[in-house]
């Protein structure tokens, strides 16, 4: 993007070692599994996400960058220094990524669905386009089935349609930080031209991956880690407008559907905006052998959840 600059946020710290008298807490169980395996040196810690806090997100770079992507990206970090001077070394230093990640919301919003309409100078009636999608939220993967419904009453006529999901990217921290990608699309001329008089329904699919995005520069991507492949970004939710600012980047999705009428005739455009979103996980614990142990999810919802060793 032209711009190189870091800026370090500190959510919290806490002194481990020597260890501060506070209110016992009984330790997790992954905690209890770390312990047995590094003995009786180890020494458990925890500290409280802030609910406020932002979501992992980077920003694909361009084939040819080099460099730490732009984003948003968390790490604990543990060093032995004084205390007193606060000097530290990397020698004497640890620290590994964690990803804060967003689960889709548990109840489904109202049905997308938008209807535009176009006149035209010096010609009688006009032309309606309807767009309804099949939901609102979706997970990675899925299919959006988009229904189209054109009544064109007018004397024009509709030679093709195009649909397209675009992911929406606003980089708060930046002025003129908003631009969007187009992640899906198709084009018909499946029922065109659609005739003055004529009405056409069709239902149109697209299904938004990073499969054909991977070498697009500027796509947002879920917080990358080293063991884990990447993803589109999830929608970003905002509890309130006033916390804006503090998220860094804003991610949402549309969908938009553009009849095309010719050179003279121009273009009718509806978009509807919708979710995409990772699904929460099952509350079935799953068993794995302690040597694969990564800690790297923390999610939102769950603000008073503890991360800890």
């Amino acid at each position: 993007m032209g711009l190189n600059f870091q800026k370090d946020l500190f959510l919290a710290s806490e002194q481990i070692f020597p260890q501060i008298k506070k209110p016992e807490s009984n330790p997790t169980k992954l905690q209890d599994r770390l312990l047995k395996k590094l003995g009786s040196n180890a020494i458990p810690f925890t500290f409280t996400f802030p609910q406020s806090a932002p979501c992992s997100v980077t920003l694909q770079p361009g084939p040819d960058e080099t460099g730490e992507p732009c984003g948003v990206s968390y790490y604990v970090k543990v060093y032995c220094g004084d205390t007193e001077t606060d000097v530290t070394h990397k020698r004497s230093t640890v620290m590994m990524g964690i990803r804060k990640i967003q689960y889709a919301p548990t109840k489904e919003g109202r049905q997308p669905c938008t209807v535009v309409r176009k006149d035209f100078m010096l010609s009688p009636g006009e032309l309606e386009l309807e767009v309804t999608l099949d939901k609102q939220l979706y997970n990675y993967g899925e299919t959006i089935a988009i229904n189209v419904c054109v009544r064109n009453n007018s004397n024009k006529m509709v030679k093709k349609i195009k649909a397209m999901v675009q992911q929406g990217i606003d980089v708060v921290i930046f002025q003129n930080g908003q631009f969007r990608t187009v992640i899906d699309a198709i084009e018909t001329q499946d029922g065109c031209p659609i005739d003055p008089g004529s009405n056409l329904q069709k239902v149109l699919y697209l299904k938004p991956t990073l499969t054909s995005n991977k070498n697009r520069r500027g796509v947002a991507l879920d917080g990358l880690m080293k063991r884990d492949e990447s993803s589109l970004a999830s929608s970003t939710l905002l509890t309130s407008p006033d916390v804006r600012d503090s998220f860094g980047i804003i991610v949402s999705y549309a969908v938009k559907v553009k009849l095309y009428l010719g050179a003279l005739g121009g273009e009718l455009t509806a978009e509807l905006p919708f979710i995409l979103m990772r699904p929460k996980p099952s509350d079935r614990v799953k068993l794995v052998p302690t040597d694969s142990v990564l800690i790297e999810d923390i999610p939102q919802e769950k603000a008073d959840e503890k991360v800890g060793f």
